[in-house]
């Protein structure tokens, strides 16, 4: 290709440069004395000084241990200083951050590290027992196995796990040295999504994706160095990281506050004590800040912006969040693979709550028609009368690598020619503002958690009572949705509260994913190939539920 410059040094420097830590980095120049991370639980503030320099322990210490590019440090940990060195510290050797749930059952986190196989391990000592199971059963055992312990308890750790102050007590403080080649596309943070059928998808995100994520949110907010950003739900998630998270406020040279567990009360103290600007959470936990700050009003007027991503923002409660919480309410749309790639500004409310907005700047956002077989072509799009329904599609190039890690079948179900097909159905109108209306497949949303039936399913098949089951979601006013179970007992002595106890003891399901709601039933509705008809189940579910006929545990 011939160009009417030298683009050499040019192509040299953006390949090689452009990368997330490089932005860290610059502002560990740049604001070395400034505060870059506040723990207030645990009493820690951090200057981006000391941040690097912990993280150049971390980084020294897995150096030593011949932890090099390319290889995966797996992280269940909840937000903490730790998770802030899980994600730089990889960075700096070209190795990959693969943050998780820690909510995930002992069968899912094997899966995780089975696929991934990462090179160390690092986890919450809070959920030590999931971990012990996880590493009985999966196919691969970390070199390195670290244990995270905030508790201030005293914990018997098995044998070959170390606390993380013992990992890097004697490493080095010093940078270390760049002994590989970094480029734009190297694969630096690998996010997990659900799988439909219980096999966990691995999110590949590049420098790029990284730096234009950051760059998303700065624009959007926007974010400046003056700005004090906390998270309300757990990093893992992207839109935890990357929505005012570690990702873009580390970046852009502000200060992050750390919430370990979510509390109404004690996030309303933290927003006053330290003076936020930005705070993220899904639209349940803003109705309990909201509740509170009602009955026990603390002194928020830092707050520049609440952020909500996860599910819809309806009228109502958005006008309660603006009048009780900050007039600047914002909305995003969208998924783990591209980020959010629609937004409701705060003067886009409340007139369009309930929508997810428009387009963000540098995304495209189309809803095209849903066929039986096959894709239908970007171009082919459902009209802009806010009544036709379509799948929802998305373009992003900044924001996603368009495939998952070793799996290329659900790469090429998902993606195609630049788009993400995200299987969301909706509506949008003469302005392109769209609204989410359901889920072409069954996925239930409950507290900003993707949660697929396919896998509680399997679960409860494994009791010796269940002949068949379908797993659905009804609506709740906290979560969003709870999960439900419709079951068609083989043994009539099953109970509701068997099923229950069964479901919270199973080691293939976490304790979010397990049903609130039974319903025993003799038959359950199947296609003439004897597919599941979820959706039929999912209309009945939430008229049983308005007449009483779901056993709720």
């Amino acid at each position: 290709m011939q160009f009417t410059y030298d683009t050499d040094m040019f192509v040299k420097t953006f390949e090689s440069e452009f990368t997330w830590l490089n932005g860290f980095m610059r502002n560990v120049r740049r604001f070395g004395n400034r505060t870059a991370v506040i723990d207030p639980a645990h009493n820690i503030k951090w200057t981006y000084t000391e941040l690097n320099t912990a993280a150049n322990k971390f980084a020294n210490a897995m150096k030593a241990d011949g932890v090099k590019k390319g290889d995966v440090v797996f992280m269940q940990l909840f937000n903490s200083t730790q998770f802030l060195l899980g994600y730089i510290a990889p960075q700096k050797l070209g190795a990959i951050g693969n943050p998780a749930n820690f909510n995930l059952s002992p069968g899912e986190t094997a899966e995780i590290i089975g696929h991934n196989k990462p090179t160390v391990y690092m986890y919450d000592t809070e959920i030590l027992d999931t971990v012990v199971k996880a590493l009985e059963i999966t196919s691969h055992t970390p070199k390195i196995i670290i244990a995270v312990n905030n508790s201030g308890k005293e914990i018997e750790l098995p044998q070959g796990h170390i606390l993380f102050e013992d990992y890097i007590k004697n490493a080095s403080e010093e940078n270390p040295p760049v002994d590989f080649e970094p480029h734009i596309y190297d694969e630096v943070v690998r996010l997990q999504t659900s799988g439909t059928t219980g096999t966990p998808k691995g999110v590949p995100l590049n420098n790029v994706n990284e730096v234009l994520s950051a760059h998303d949110v700065i624009m959007h907010f926007p974010l400046n160095p003056t700005d004090i950003t906390m998270n309300m739900t757990p990093w893992f998630h992207r839109g935890g990281l990357h929505s005012g998270g570690p990702t873009p406020t580390l970046y852009v040279g502000g200060c992050i506050v750390i919430m370990r567990n979510f509390n109404p009360k004690t996030c309303l103290e933290y927003v006053e004590s330290n003076k936020i600007t930005f705070i993220t959470g899904v639209p349940s936990i803003l109705t309990l800040l909201a509740s509170r700050q009602e009955k026990h009003p603390k002194n928020i007027s830092s707050l520049k912006g609440i952020i909500t991503m996860g599910s819809p923002l309806e009228k109502e409660a958005c006008i309660r969040f603006q009048n009780v919480l900050t007039p600047n309410i914002f909305n995003g749309y969208g998924t783990t693979e591209t980020f959010w790639n629609t937004f409701l500004r705060p003067y886009d409310l409340p007139e369009m709550s309930g929508s997810a907005g428009r387009s963000c700047t540098d995304d495209e956002v189309r809803i095209v028609n849903v066929y039986d077989e096959g894709k239908a072509n970007p171009d082919d799009t459902v009209p802009c009368d806010g009544k036709t329904e379509g799948e929802i599609i998305i373009k992003c190039p900044g924001k996603t690598t368009y495939c998952y890690v070793g799996n290329e079948k659900a790469s090429k179900d998902k993606f195609a020619d630049g788009w993400m097909y995200t299987g969301d159905v909706g509506t949008w109108d003469e302005n392109q503002f769209i609204t989410i209306s359901g889920r072409k497949d069954d996925m239930i949303i409950s507290k900003g958690e993707n949660i697929y039936p396919a896998r509680i399913e399997e679960a409860i098949n494994k009791h010796p009572k269940v002949s068949e089951c379908i797993v659905t979601g009804v609506p709740d006013s906290v979560r969003g949705e709870s999960v439900a179970a419709y079951v068609i007992p083989e043994d009539e002595s099953l109970t509701a509260k068997e099923l229950f106890e069964f479901c919270a003891n199973s080691p293939d399901i976490s304790k979010y994913q397990a049903p609130r709601y039974y319903r025993f039933v003799t038959e359950l509705p199947h296609t003439a190939t004897g597919k599941k008809q979820h959706f039929k189940i999912r209309q009945q579910a939430k008229e049983d539920l308005k007449n009483g006929l779901l056993i709720k545990k």
